[in-house]
């Protein structure tokens, strides 16, 4: 698309701007004013979220049909170990999982979009670019953007998602769920401290808690449909400072996945039981948090069709690659909650190079596939509407 590669220079200039320069979840402020500034340079007028995070709309004034473009902003609280020359400048900060790549590549959509306004108007096709604050955060920025409005009049939510397992210049599609719901589980234990040489005069909580970690993500594999793909996992464990001493207080702190909404609906309070149940014989008192998270990313048939389209227009026949359901979560399934819509995966692997993983500090992208997802981004918004609406 040579609305988007006129602009390649700048455009990768700016990924590195914005993954040099990362901001955690809610604190993101740099990155939406340098959004909006590219934008207001390009004519687009856009408005700022509460704290953080942008929207602006373009084509039509009164369009038949709005299509939301959605990238997110926030970085990840881990240390960047890539050495590359644009690496993080903030200590403890850094974008590993991609989204310095959805929010250029978005934007490169926009502005490639906002130089086809004759072709927007004739379609009478409007298109709103939502750049979403703290995706990484439970609860997540999409809630914000439901409450303030922004998906009022919106017709079809596209978006993509860094893939680093399959290469650059393919898009990985799939119909109906692509991600799972996920949820937050934080387990406080309490009890009586001492010496660790008179565990039987104590409430041994360290052991109490050893015994959450393993008995409870068992437990509930034998209570739950094997089928829901239910995955109980821990994160962070806290307990106790030194060798001999028996602490009052510890916790354990992880997330958990699976497929279905059905079962995402129903598994909060079976999580307390069996927490319960597991610390009893040890005569700790145990506190469950359970903050839900995201439903799953359920994508639309027929904007996959849409996306299907737009990939073979402009990367070229073999370009869409078959992809399957992950575990990981993604609050853009709360956008697609009352609005179709769909993500996909977006190749980020050098061919013949190595296989990142997201969320590690190491994580490399390749660069051009900020181009790619700019390009496919706008393709997919022209090939959403058709002479009688959305197709």
């Amino acid at each position: 698309m040579a609305a988007v590669e006129s602009r390649r220079t700048e455009l990768l200039a700016l990924r590195r701007d914005v993954h040099a320069n990362p901001e955690v979840s809610w604190q993101e402020h740099r990155t939406t004013a340098v959004v909006m500034e590219r934008l207001a340079e390009a004519g687009v007028t856009a408005q700022a979220m509460a704290g953080s995070g942008a929207v602006a709309d373009l084509g039509a004034a009164e369009p038949r049909v709005r299509i939301a473009l959605r990238a997110d902003l926030d970085a990840l609280p881990i240390d960047e170990l890539t050495g590359l020359p644009y690496a993080s400048r903030q200590q403890g900060v850094c974008h590993a999982c991609g989204h310095d790549v959805h929010t250029v590549g978005m934007l490169g959509a926009g502005l490639a979009l906002a130089s086809m306004q004759d072709q927007l108007e004739r379609l009478s096709l409007g298109v709103r670019l939502i750049f979403q604050p703290a995706e990484e955060s439970i609860p997540g920025g999409a809630h914000q953007v439901v409450e303030d409005g922004w998906m009022q009049g919106v017709h079809r939510v596209l978006a993509v998602h860094c893939d680093p397992s399959i290469d650059v210049g393919t898009i990985g599609l799939k119909t109906g769920p692509i991600t799972a719901a996920s949820d937050s589980i934080h387990v406080t234990l309490t009890g009586g401290g001492g010496h660790t040489s008179r565990p039987h005069l104590t409430q041994d909580l360290t052991f109490a808690l050893g015994k959450v970690l393993t008995d409870v993500p068992a437990a509930l594999s034998r209570r739950m449909d094997p089928r829901s793909g239910t995955a109980l996992v821990w994160g962070a464990v806290r307990s106790g400072t030194v060798a001999n001493v028996i602490p009052s207080r510890g916790e354990c702190v992880g997330t958990l996945r699976m497929l279905d909404s059905e079962t995402w609906a129903t598994t909060g309070p079976l999580i307390e039981e069996i927490v319960h149940a597991v610390v009893s014989p040890y005569g700790v008192t145990a506190e469950v948090r359970h903050v839900r998270g995201v439903p799953p990313v359920d994508n639309d048939p027929a904007t996959i069709s849409a996306m299907t389209a737009a990939a073979g227009a402009v990367l070229g026949p073999t370009s869409v690659v078959p992809t399957k359901q992950s575990l990981g979560g993604e609050d853009l399934g709360w956008l697609l909650t009352d609005v179709p819509g769909a993500m996909a995966r977006l190749g980020t692997r050098t061919p013949g190079g190595r296989t990142h993983e997201l969320h590690q500090g190491d994580l490399v992208v390749d660069e051009e596939s900020v181009l790619i997802a700019a390009k496919f981004l706008a393709a997919a918004v022209l090939s959403s509407v058709g002479p009688d609406g959305l197709v």
